[in-house]
């Protein structure tokens, strides 16, 4: 199979990550909860992860790390865990239903105002997020990239634009890894990781990573392997917002793609913005096609066919070639609004920095079959 769904979760794993993964499984202890040898060791791996999130993203230092299963968890936990009755937050037409939804359910059960910025010429603009800011604005959202269109905003762009009082909150799950984010230099107070994408950890590692000026309650309570005598929880970070066994192979994965990001982000960044470019320039040459992406450093291209609905099209490209894309609203559905390709959505191809441009021309190849027919 040409797996070209990574923008839902990368398919190829370094083998450091998935010999990481192998290890941790073979010789595993409960970090924290224990303080025999093999325990402690576990520990200090998950400590060495805390402490490379926070270089890479530029954070506040490893107490504010907080480990989650996914990206979508974090941002629960940075939304639930610090909104308010009579807040109001704007977000963007761009975010994923891991931002809309939690938004929305506060906005039922706390009266939390939600305010949508829309596209401007058919991007996000800085200024248009900054006019909706009101007195009583306790936090603006702007996701890191889409994952419908692969564009990034300007983050620092953004806050430059918004007054300081109010909270930065982006979500990282399609940026971090192909793009640089610096938490201090672009003033985010909340950054939500995705560790199963462009960080090429495995599925189950996800991480929040919040400022010093904000302290996100628990929205789940339990276990901490720390004051277990107290019946509150913990308070102080990051054990007050990790309840339960972490899990360490996700951990350990995590820790080992970070290193790679490290070390060949911009490599890779390069690769995606040659394969989405090459990508773009061939659909525009085939009848029927439309693209809906610029060439980017994300690996997204989201296109649609002027008579083959996206699903269907999707489910060609599986059964008759053996190429994983995703068609549809890709959980985004207030952009297919915005595009106006709402409700069939769109088909996504997502790169991998790992792939070549045969993968690409594989993918050309089969779309110019289909429609030959």
């Amino acid at each position: 199979m040409i797996y070209l769904d990574n923008a839902a979760t990368g398919g190829i794993k370094p083998f450091s990550v998935q010999n990481a993964v192998l290890a941790s499984i073979k010789t595993c202890a409960n970090a924290g909860r224990s303080g025999h040898r093999l325990a402690v060791a576990c520990a200090e791996q998950v400590l060495a992860c805390r402490n490379l999130l926070s270089e890479l993203f530029g954070g506040y230092g490893f107490e504010r790390v907080a480990f989650t299963k996914n990206c979508t968890e974090a941002l629960n936990i940075a939304l639930v865990g610090t909104l308010k009755e009579g807040d109001h937050v704007v977000a963007t037409c761009l975010e994923h239903n891991s931002v809309l939804r939690p938004l929305f359910h506060l906005q039922k059960t706390r009266g939390v105002r939600v305010t949508i910025a829309p596209l401007e010429g058919g991007r996000l603009q800085a200024e248009t997020v900054a006019s909706l800011v009101e007195p009583e604005t306790r936090m603006v959202c702007v996701t890191s990239a889409s994952n419908v269109t692969g564009e990034t905003p300007d983050l620092a762009a953004v806050r430059r634009r918004i007054p300081e009082r109010t909270l930065f909150l982006v979500d990282g799950a399609q940026g971090a890894g192909h793009i640089p984010i610096d938490m201090k230099a672009c003033g985010i107070d909340f950054l939500a990781l995705a560790g199963h994408k462009g960080l090429h950890a495995i599925q189950g590692a996800g991480a929040l990573l919040f400022s010093d000026r904000v302290d996100p309650a628990p929205v789940l309570f339990g276990g901490t392997g720390s004051m277990s005598f107290d019946p509150d929880m913990p308070d102080f970070y990051p054990d007050r917002l990790e309840s339960g066994t972490l899990s360490y192979p996700a951990i350990c994965s995590l820790f080992e793609g970070a290193l790679v990001v490290r070390a060949r982000r911009e490599a890779g960044a390069r690769t995606l913005l040659s394969l989405t470019t090459a990508f773009h320039a061939a659909l525009t040459r085939l009848d029927g096609f439309i693209p809906y992406f610029e060439p980017n450093p994300c690996g997204i291209a989201a296109f649609r066919h002027e008579t083959i609905p996206s699903e269907t099209l999707a489910g060609i490209l599986s059964d008759r070639f053996d190429i994983a894309v995703r068609g549809g609203l890709h959980c985004a559905p207030l952009v297919h609004k915005a595009l106006g390709t709402f409700p069939d959505g769109l088909v996504r191809a997502s790169f991998s920095p790992f792939q070549t441009m045969r993968e690409q021309n594989s993918l050309v190849r089969a779309l110019g079959s289909i429609t030959s027919v």
